[in-house]
């Protein structure tokens, strides 16, 4: 029985048995034996550089134009991506327009497709679930989007997860219909989920893993065909899991995969015309697209996001609160679209050890275990400048942190700062010529933080009211009336709410996306994978028979 076994044993009994079920490949060598993969994370370096290849019309396939990626690290060329330019894009736009609007399959047409996805989700789930497939994704991960390997392995494991959730008859389930019934015999309505066909899907750097797996795999469960587009900096970990998928049986028509930059992606979309656009990545491109793509959009955009610290303090809890502070606001380099970015605090945790305790975990923080690392997307100048623009509102002062990352070779492409708070007075915040430099996302190990005084609670939901994305927040309390004041009056998509409330997580246990925008998408839950790739239609079955003796009427 499993039970008396060993954690290790069990380990190796689920490698022996995936060897033999994948034969004749062998599993259990080594890296390089791994029947998916075309690379080494370990090995990928200036002398040995990875090559990251395009999948359209079921073929890989190189690009006229190489883009040479550096090493975040270190700065060594070490990635050479095959980009696709504006005149190569013709492919991808033929595959994609051979895809009708009923998709690749419905409810009535092609049904066993649901069980070829749900078998796919199985066989992919189980090699992530083997520790060399596990450790490889985590590691690569760490080489281009360097976070501890903790918070690599945690992408891996939440993508695990998921397809574990959609095996067997799950993909099926997710078209599940209903009927109602009718005005007379024989007259019946049937609501169905039906896919929009050819569609796109558009992810950033910090997740590139779970975030275009859940939302590739959401869109084929529904009966689409994708093209996918990773951000180039990260691109070569989906690259890889597309030829795990494929050698789960995912079939090779079924998907393209672009690497291309933004202004290509854009001509393509405007040219293969796909009907729905999935866009995760920042604000500003995403309103871009909503106006080239007419609507035909959801965005899971970006995210200024919020913690309530309540009135309720125990010094029993001082450690746990900050802990979890720390990780929402620093893990991954702060790079996550939830991270914490403005903690509120009740002036009963002013007075408790809460920013002493936060400023020793920031400070434990370094680069040798990438608990710390580089941030891809602000260079270190441009937060400093931040900063120092944040200290010349009265009563601002630095909290810790405000200085860059010493002894390291991160490129200067890229940022390299300590975790850093800064305090800035609540009616300093909500002044007109502040508010929106306060509220300006930093996708990096920043934050801010205020105090609010009992009476002074209506000013904190007038600052959340103001904020324009509305993606995670949480409310760190468990007075209820606190809680229901708090929740009643705000409007962010994930809200953790009580003592362990935090502002980071997507599990593939709940929804995980924006709220108050209808072109808002979720990730991770049937209900986000209805929402964002299937809509509503309806057959209305009308068999009869007719009356007896019925007769023409009167023109109405």
């Amino acid at each position: 029985m499993n039970r008396f076994l060993s954690r290790s044993q069990l380990r190796t009994r689920a490698t022996q048995n995936a060897a033999a079920w994948f034969s004749p490949f062998s599993i259990s060598r080594s890296v390089h034996s791994l029947p998916f993969a075309t690379v080494d994370a370990e090995e990928i370096s200036g002398s040995q550089p990875a090559e990251v290849l395009n999948f359209v019309q079921g073929k890989w396939k190189g690009a006229s134009t190489w883009n040479t990626l550096v090493d975040p690290l270190n700065g060594e060329p070490f990635i050479k991506v095959a980009e696709v330019d504006e005149i190569e894009i013709q492919p991808f736009v033929e595959s994609l327009s051979k895809c009708p609007k009923h998709g690749l399959h419905n409810p009535f047409k092609a049904p066993e497709r649901y069980l070829l996805y749900g078998d796919i989700s199985a066989k992919a789930a189980h090699m992530l679930s083997l520790p060399k497939v596990s450790d490889f994704f985590s590691r690569l991960i760490q080489r281009v989007a360097p976070k501890s390997y903790q918070q690599a392995f945690g992408e891996v494991y939440v993508t695990q997860k998921f397809l574990e959730n959609f095996s067997g008859d799950q993909v099926r389930f997710l078209a599940r219909s209903f009927g109602v019934p009718g005005n007379h015999i024989g007259q019946q309505s049937h609501g169905f989920r039906w896919p929009y066909g050819p569609v796109a899907i558009i992810t950033p750097f910090n997740f590139p893993l779970e975030i275009p797996v859940l939302q590739l795999m959401g869109a084929l469960y529904m009966g689409n065909k994708p093209i996918l587009k990773v951000d180039s900096k990260v691109s070569i970990v989906m690259e890889q899991m597309m030829r795990l998928l494929h050698y789960c049986g995912l079939p090779v028509d079924d998907v393209d995969f672009i690497n291309s930059d933004g202004k290509t992606m854009n001509k393509l979309l405007m040219e293969a015309n796909p009907r729905m656009t999935l866009f995760t990545g920042s604000s500003r491109v995403a309103e871009k697209l909503v106006g080239d793509l007419k609507g035909r959009i959801k965005l899971e955009d970006a995210g200024f996001d919020w913690k309530i610290l309540g009135p309720d303090v125990q010094e029993s809890q001082v450690d746990y609160v900050a802990w979890v502070c720390d990780q929402d606001a620093y893990a991954c380099s702060g790079q996550k679209c939830s991270a914490q970015s403005i903690l509120f605090m009740h002036e009963n945790w002013s007075s408790s050890s809460l920013i002493s305790k936060l400023k020793d975990l920031a400070q434990r923080r370094k680069l040798e275990d990438l608990t710390i690392g580089p941030v891809l997307t602000f260079t270190t100048e441009a937060m400093l400048e931040h900063k120092n623009k944040l200290l010349k509102i009265p009563g601002s002062k630095l909290l810790f942190g405000g200085e860059p990352l010493k002894n390291h070779s991160i490129p200067s492409v890229y940022g390299a700062l300590k975790p850093t708070a800064i305090y800035v007075p609540l009616e300093e915040i909500l002044k007109e010529g502040n508010y929106e430099l306060v509220t300006r996302e930093i996708f990096g190990p920043f934050q801010i933080v205020t105090e609010y005084k009992k009476d002074q609670l209506p000013l904190v939901l007038d600052a959340l009211e103001r904020m324009h994305a509305h993606l995670t927040a949480a409310v760190v309390s468990n007075d209820p009336i606190f809680l229901q004041n708090v929740i009643g009056n705000t409007v962010n998509g994930t809200t953790y709410a009580g003592l362990r409330a935090r502002t980071t997580g997507a599990p593939q246990n709940h929804w995980f996306g924006p709220a108050g925008d209808p072109r808002g998408a979720g990730i991770g839950t049937p209900e986000a994978i209805k929402l964002v790739w299937s809509c509503h239609r309806e057959i209305i079955y009308d068999f009869g028979p007719l009356p007896k003796k019925w007769e023409i009427p009167p023109s109405t």
